[in-house]
């Protein structure tokens, strides 16, 4: 009975040594193994692997995939103009040198992130003093970001670390000069409204000043043509009336005396009181110069 108790327990203890001297590494990560507090190896080969156990040797892994780091607060940044603007960015990265980056940073991510976030900054900072609001909005931001990169290289190499890209995600003035720029552009685009009223209107009195000239000549030319139509009119009855009337003088003077009438009465309600022996009568009464002559036999 001593002796399976102890068969079991001596394989408990190989289970425990196998376990603490085997190990699995992912095909993401890498595995670094410290004899006695110094690197020994680095493995980044996926798979089963062995070590001697502790405390003579320990393991840690890194991961190897891309990390990502963005900008841990939004500081202001002094444009060439002296202009202030808040950039919003992020850092790709992956460790390169596992050995360099233990060394600089420990195996915890967040320390190197700790330190490469200022680093960072500070190659924006240089990048944008150098250039105006209207480059970093739109003109040179890719050349920016570039030049961040080409500049994160060399301190890359001595956190044992690759910078995979570099990419601005925001970029937007402060508060104070934001409201001033948003002010300045309504005032901008009040004056281009009031220029394209002021133009418009005085399209309009121009077009108003033309259609009331040339209403003018059409009036003046139809008025024109009509006294001429009626000058032309009035010219030919006369011409028949003068040779109607030159055939008979006795007619003549007859139709002038109902013409004569005709003008006296214009309306029904018309009074005229007159002598009934006057001139006026003599026509209607068939006597006096104004009757008109028998028919020849």
């Amino acid at each position: 009975m001593n002796r399976i108790a102890s068969i079991v327990a001596a394989g408990l203890v190989l289970l425990m040594l196998a376990a603490s001297t085997l190990f699995v590494v992912d095909q993401r990560k890498v595995a670094v193994i410290y004899a006695l507090g110094e690197i020994k190896e680095v493995i980044a080969e996926p798979g089963l692997q062995w070590k001697l156990p502790p405390p003579f040797q320990n393991v840690v892994f890194l991961d190897r995939r891309i990390q990502t780091l963005d900008s841990p607060e939004s500081r202001p940044i002094f444009t060439a103009e002296k202009k202030s603007l808040v950039i919003d960015w992020l850092v790709k990265w992956r460790i390169a040198d596992p050995r360099q980056f233990i060394r600089n940073s420990g195996p915890d991510l967040r320390n190197l992130e700790a330190r490469l976030g200022p680093v960072v900054q500070a190659a924006f900072n240089e990048e944008i003093t150098k250039r105006t609001v209207g480059g970093v909005l739109a003109g040179e931001r890719e050349k920016i970001m570039n030049d961040v990169r080409q500049r994160l290289g060399d301190e890359a190499k001595s956190f044992g670390i690759e910078i995979v890209d570099v990419r601005i995600k925001r970029v937007d003035f402060v508060a104070n000069i934001t409201d001033a720029v948003y002010r300045r552009m309504e005032s901008e685009r009040k004056q281009v409204a009031n220029e394209l009223r002021s133009t418009g209107q005085a399209e309009g009195e121009k077009i108003r000043a033309d259609a009331d000239r040339q209403r003018e000549v059409i009036l003046a030319e139809a008025y024109r043509d009509a006294q001429k139509i009626k000058g032309e009119g009035d010219a030919k009855a006369s011409a028949l009336y003068a040779d109607a009337f030159g055939r008979d003088p006795q007619f003549a003077q007859f139709y002038r005396s109902l013409e004569a009438y005709r003008a006296s009465w214009r309306n029904k309600s018309d009074v005229m009181v007159v002598d009934p022996g006057s001139e006026f009568f003599k026509a209607m009464r068939g006597t006096g110069a104004a009757a008109p002559a028998a028919p020849r036999k």
